[in-house]
């Protein structure tokens, strides 16, 4: 395997002091000592939980051929038979080595925020692009201080095309990692009320969001949501910013990549797109009509970038929603008692994405006499308007005719209550009491819509269902 990085490049980027005979170079980068693979150079970031430096001897038994650590935590490493480099902070290393990654890569560079969205728009510009070259793109939602400097850190030097998703919840956190980023295209999906207890109104966000535009490269582009309400604010800071390029997405007559027409299926998406002038039809892999609007900004950036138009759209077919973000799973209750849906979306939560996982669900029927069923958990950093947030999701869901809600968490009792009398409630605490109920009482032909906030544990919903009932 070629290198990722020379260990010469590699110290002179971090500005880094080798100990011990050091390998000509690294074959990745990993700062997990459980997964590290032979060859690679182990960075031991001291996180929130736990500190690198603890499981630096464990990574070079796994094979690591160079440890990167702070020279504060030399004398507690003991000895350690694996070659060192040492540096001022880990971390504040792996994010010189990520500018370094950036400044000597000629691929064209895509970022992609927003409150909704992020991790889909950025798996779909990787599947959008592969149809042209070679793509570079995070994993999983390595969108923040760590994640973004490890990505780049990350990236081949002859790659074609770099996708990085960036992600906040305070404002100043996009601004840093844009500023490594440094994309020559940038889209910002929609502002909604996301981490609203961190700010006072969704215009804050909408000023955060818009930090994503102070990186963005000479001659760059920004992509914005016409048919979203605080388009009028991102507008004028890209104009105070002077951004060269600016490109608006959505059904807005106005909108330069616009959704002409819209065909939604219960499995996928077909629409009519026009974009850069053409309309082009497009049919998605993944239905929902959050997700078609956020492939408008995905085929726009794609041409920018010098991507084939025609391919990229056409690569879309196969695009599939990830685990919590829209997975769909048929399962069967057992010989002879028939089969129900279950669609995963328990990754995060906010009222934008609750109210498009309810469209979702209105949008797939149920079978026979089977139900559609929410299963809703708590939105979390919502502030102190936290329930009534909460209570106000009664609306979409009595609109798109949902009668059947199971309900967990705290502040879902606030619309356990809205709900009252208008629909079947069941309420359970916890997350597990939850599950426990889902699993006894699905029955055949229902479609079950799992969202939660990540941290309400609903994921354990969607696990009870999937260890309980084999696919279908």
């Amino acid at each position: 395997m070629s290198a990722l990085w020379t260990t010469d490049a590699l110290i002179k980027a971090m500005n880094g002091r080798p100990i011990g005979p050091v390998p000509a170079g690294i074959t990745g980068i990993s700062i997990d000592s459980r997964t590290v693979a032979k060859g690679e150079a182990f960075f031991a970031i001291k996180g929130d939980r736990v500190d690198g430096h603890d499981f630096a001897s464990i990574a070079g038994l796994n094979g690591a051929g160079v440890l990167v650590v702070s020279e504060a935590r030399l004398p507690s490493l003991g000895r350690v038979t694996v070659p060192l480099i040492v540096v001022d902070d880990v971390l504040a290393g792996l994010e010189r080595l990520g500018r370094a990654a950036r400044a000597r890569t000629q691929a064209k560079i895509i970022a992609v925020t927003g409150s909704v969205g992020k991790t889909t728009s950025k798996e779909m510009l990787r599947k959008a692009l592969s149809a042209s070259g070679t793509v570079h793109a995070s994993i999983a939602s390595f969108n923040n201080h760590w994640g973004v400097p490890l990505t780049l850190a990350r990236m081949p030097v002859d790659v074609d095309f770099g996708v990085f998703e960036v992600g906040m919840n305070h404002a100043g956190e996009i601004r840093n990692l844009v500023s490594m980023v440094r994309p020559d295209i940038a889209i910002i999906t929609t502002v909604a009320g996301a981490h609203l207890g961190n700010f006072r109104n969704i215009e804050e966000i909408a000023y955060a969001k818009a930090e994503i535009m102070e990186g963005i490269e000479p001659d760059g582009h920004i992509i914005l949501n016409r048919d979203n309400d605080q388009f009028p604010v991102l507008e004028k800071v890209a104009h105070e910013l002077a951004i060269a390029h600016v490109h608006t997405f959505g059904s807005n007559p106005r909108a330069d990549f616009r959704l002409a027409e819209f065909n939604p299926h219960p499995e996928s998406s077909n629409l009519w797109a026009v974009i850069g002038g053409r309309t082009i039809e497009v049919t998605i892999g993944a239905p929902g009509r959050h997700i078609a609007e956020n492939a408008l900004a995905v085929l726009g950036a794609a041409e920018l970038a010098g991507a084939d138009l025609d391919r990229a759209a056409e690569a879309l077919a196969s695009f599939m929603p990830e685990k919590g973000r829209g997975l769909r799973h048929r399962l069967s209750l057992g010989e002879g008692r028939g089969t129900f849906t279950l669609i995963d979306e328990s990754y995060n939560a906010n009222p934008a994405s609750m109210r498009a996982a309810i469209s979702l669900l209105a949008g797939t029927p149920a079978e026979g006499s089977g139900r559609q069923i929410a299963v809703l958990g708590d939105m979390l950093e919502m502030g102190e308007s936290s329930q009534a947030i909460h209570a106000n999701l009664s609306a979409p869901l009595k609109q798109a005719g949902i009668h059947h809600v199971w309900l967990g968490g705290r502040d879902m009792r606030a619309l356990a209550d809205a709900m009252s009398g208008s629909a079947e409630v069941s309420y359970r605490a916890t997350a597990d009491e939850l599950a426990e109920y889902a699993v006894s009482h699905v029955s055949d032909g229902d479609v079950l819509v799992v969202k939660s906030s990540l941290g309400t544990g609903f994921g354990k919903i969607t696990a009870a269902l999937l260890n309980a009932f084999k696919p279908a």
